[in-house]
């Protein structure tokens, strides 16, 4: 028996493939509820604590891209995060969730890597693009509806360069077309396909002290035998169904 249920499948596999892949300026979408609201607020209330966290500040990105600073923390077996968050990527390392993902981004064999990154006030995500090594990512929010003011920003910006921008160089919020938010607080995620034009960003981010913006991120890679053995360590897959 599965207790405590945290991923909403249905509504994860109720995503039309196609309509994902048609949309426009990249494959994303950007779904209410993919966490069960009991599930959720059960995260919410057992977030790791900063103290396990790397400071990731002041390195420079490819072409000259601006720093991403932040916080981060990559899950491994040895980690001691609550045990929420342990079901929860159980859960998010199931065959059930791995075909779901597949099934989106053109029925890839896929392979997951999960870190969480919290984002201090001043700091700023710039327009980029994944590493060509990812196949695309899935991100959820951990600011709360009413504890979070969005006025302090920290909406992942959906970007469209037209079709016209390198990858591998430094635009800057100007030289996109269009911007398209990405609702961020509450229950929300985004999942999206790398593309070469798979542009995406973050505004500085204008919180008071102490607070942070929050969000846990499964990187999408191909099944290669790198992630096979990976995973083989980690332990035996999950099933749910």
């Amino acid at each position: 028996m599965i207790m405590n249920r945290y991923l909403d499948f249905e509504k994860l596999e109720a995503i039309d493939p196609k309509a994902f892949r048609s949309t426009m300026p990249f494959p994303y979408a950007n779904p209410e509820g993919l966490i069960t609201a009991d599930g959720y607020q059960r995260l919410l209330d057992n977030m790791p604590d900063i103290s396990m966290f790397e400071k990731i500040f002041g390195y420079r990105r490819l072409a000259g891209q601006e720093p991403h600073d932040r916080y981060a923390l990559e899950w491994t077996p040895e980690i001691d995060v609550p045990a929420p968050w342990q079901d929860f990527i159980a859960e998010l390392r199931s065959d059930r969730y791995r075909r779901a993902v597949a099934r989106l981004m053109g029925g890839k064999k896929v392979e997951f890597r999960f870190h969480w990154h919290y984002t201090p006030n001043g700091c700023s995500v710039s327009p980029h693009t994944d590493s060509k090594r990812e196949h695309g990512s899935h991100l959820f929010y951990f600011n709360a509806e009413g504890e979070w003011d969005p006025a302090w920003g920290g909406d992942t910006l959906v970007l469209d360069d037209g079709g016209r921008l390198d990858f591998k160089s430094a635009p800057g919020y100007e030289d996109f077309v269009a911007e398209i938010p990405a609702r961020s607080i509450g229950n929300y995620s985004l999942i999206f396909e790398r593309t070469d034009h798979a542009w995406h960003a973050v505004r500085e981010i204008k919180c008071p002290e102490g607070r942070m913006r929050r969000l846990f991120i499964i990187v999408v890679s191909p099944d290669n035998l790198y992630w096979k053995l990976r995973d083989r360590v980690i332990g035996k897959k999950v099933k749910f169904y």
